[in-house]
C-alpha cells in the first residue's frame, strides 16, 4: 500500500482503494452493532434508567468532540499507520470490555472508550486517502463514505437477528453474543490496520505541544476552513435532529416504529448512492457550490419535514434531505484537503470531525427543548434556519479562487 496514487482507475490504486472501503466497512458495522439497537437494551437489562441510558449514549460521540483534532495532528507528523493501529486495536478490544458489565454505570467509560475508536479513524482515513488520490479525492472519500453507510445499515439488521436468535438464553447472553460478534469485526479491523504501509513512517518521534497551538490557530485564522466546518456543523445539527425526532413526529401521526425504519432506510439508500456522484462532480467542478447547494436543500428539507401531507411525500423529503447530507458532507472533506495542503491535512479534517460531532451533539438537545417549547415546525425549522445561514456566510467565507485551480472562477 505504498506509493503516491493519483486515483482510484488502474489496478494497484483500485486495491488500495478497495482497502480503504473494507476497513471502513467492517469498522463502522463494529462499532455501530455495538450500540445499535442493543446499547439501550443491555442498559436497561442491567437496570438504568432513561437518564442513565441517555448520559451512556452521550459519551461516544463526545470522545469524538475531544480527540479528533489532536489525533489528526498527531497524524500529520508521526504518519498515519500508528494512527491507525491504535483506532485497531480499540476496535479489537472495547467489544470485549462489554462482556464483563455487569453495573450500567461501567458503560459510560467503556462507550467513551469504544468512541476513541471512530475517533481516530474518521480523520485519519480521511486524511490518508485525500493524499494518496489527490486527483479524485472527492469520488474516492465519497465512495469510502459509501462503505461505512453500508456497515451502518448493515449492522442493525444483523444485531437485531442476533438478539431474536438468542432470545431464549438466559440473563444476558443475547447481549454478549452481539458484543462477541461486534468483537470479530473489531479484529478483522486491527488485522487489516497492522498491514498497512506508507512512505515516511516515523519520520517524527515527538509532538511538542505548541504544534497543536499552531494548527488550531492555523485552522481558526484561515477563514474558508472556518466556513467548511460551519457548513459540516449545520448539516449533521439538522441530521441529528432528523434522526431523533423523526420517529416521535411520525408516531404522533400514528405511523409505528416499521414506518420510520422505511423512511431511514431510503435515506441512507440515498446518501450511499449519492457520495460518489457527487464525489465525482466535486473533482470535475468548484466543491464550494456543491457545498452551499447541499446546504440549502438541507436547510428546505429540514423545515418541510413537519408539514409532510402524507407518508410519500415524507419519503420523498427525506430522500431529498439524504441529498443535501451527501452532497455538503463529501464536498467539504474533499475541499478541506484542498485548502489545508500537505502536511496540515489531518489536522484540517480532525477539526472538521470535532466540529461535526458538535453539532451531531447538540441538534437532538437543541431541537427537543425548541420542540417541548413551541411544537415540531419551530424545532425542525431550527435546523432549517441554521443550515440556511450557515449557507450564506460559507458563500462569503470561501469567496474567491478555487484553490490549486488558477482559470477557476470564484463562487
Amino acid at each position: 500500500m505504498e506509493g503516491d496514487l493519483r486515483g482510484p482507475g488502474d489496478g494497484a490504486s483500485r486495491k488500495t482503494a478497495s482497502w480503504f472501503y473494507l476497513l471502513g466497512f467492517f469498522a463502522i458495522f463494529s462499532t455501530t452493532i455495538a450500540k445499535n439497537p442493543v446499547l439501550p437494551l443491555f442498559a436497561s437489562a442491567l437496570g438504568a434508567g432513561d437518564a442513565v441510558v441517555g448520559l451512556i449514549a452521550f459519551f461516544s460521540p463526545f470522545a469524538g468532540i475531544l480527540f479528533s483534532f489532536p489525533v489528526g495532528v498527531v497524524s500529520d507528523r508521526l504518519g498515519r499507520r500508528r494512527l491507525l493501529v491504535a483506532a485497531g486495536v480499540v476496535f479489537a478490544a472495547a467489544p470485549l470490555l462489554y462482556l464483563f458489565v455487569t453495573d450500567p454505570a461501567w458503560l459510560i467509560p467503556v462507550r467513551f472508550f469504544h468512541g476513541t475508536a471512530t475517533a481516530i479513524l474518521g480523520p485519519v482515513v480521511s486524511a490518508a486517502i485525500a493524499e494518496r488520490f489527490p486527483g479524485r479525492r472527492g469520488e474516492a472519500l465519497g465512495q469510502y463514505s459509501s462503505a461505512t453507510l453500508l456497515g451502518r445499515t448493515a449492522a442493525p439488521l444483523a444485531g437485531g437477528a442476533i438478539l431474536f436468535s438468542f432470545a431464549a438464553c438466559p440473563g444476558l447472553v443475547p447481549y454478549r453474543a452481539v458484543y462477541a460478534v461486534a468483537a470479530g469485526a473489531g479484529i478483522i479491523v486491527l488485522a487489516m490496520t497492522l498491514g498497512y504501509r506508507e512512505d515516511g513512517e516515523g519520520r517524527l518521534g515527538t509532538v511538542p505541544l505548541p504544534v497543536f497551538r499552531e494548527g488550531l490557530r492555523a485552522f481558526v485564522a484561515d477563514r474558508r476552513l472556518l466556513g467548511t466546518a460551519g457548513a459540516e456543523m449545520a448539516t449533521y445539527f439538522a441530521f441529528g435532529a432528523f434522526e431523533t425526532f423523526l420517529p416521535l413526529l411520525l408516531a404522533s401521526r400514528g405511523v409505528g416504529a416499521e414506518g420510520a425504519g422505511v423512511v431511514f432506510a431510503v435515506q441512507v439508500l440515498v446518501v450511499a448512492a449519492g457520495k460518489p456522484l457527487f464525489g465525482r462532480l466535486a473533482d470535475r467542478g468548484d466543491r464550494r457550490a456543491l457545498i452551499a447547494a447541499g446546504l440549502l436543500v438541507t436547510a428546505g428539507m429540514s423545515a418541510l419535514v413537519p408539514f409532510a401531507p402524507s407518508f410519500p411525500a415524507l419519503l420523498a423529503v427525506s430522500g431529498l434531505f439524504g441529498l443535501g447530507q451527501a452532497a455538503t458532507t463529501v464536498a467539504s472533506s474533499a475541499y478541506v484537503a484542498d485548502v489545508a495542503g500537505p502536511g496540515r491535512t489531518g489536522a484540517a479534517m480532525g477539526a472538521l470531525a470535532a466540529v461535526m460531532d458538535v453539532g451531531h451533539s447538540t441538534g437532538p438537545l437543541v431541537t427537543g427543548l425548541v420542540i417541548g417549547a413551541a411544537g415540531y415546525a419551530w424545532g425542525f425549522g431550527v435546523g432549517a434556519l441554521l443550515a440556511g445561514a450557515v449557507a450564506a456566510a460559507f458563500v462569503l467565507l470561501a469567496a474567491g479562487p478555487r484553490r490549486g485551480d488558477g482559470d477557476a472562477k470564484g463562487l
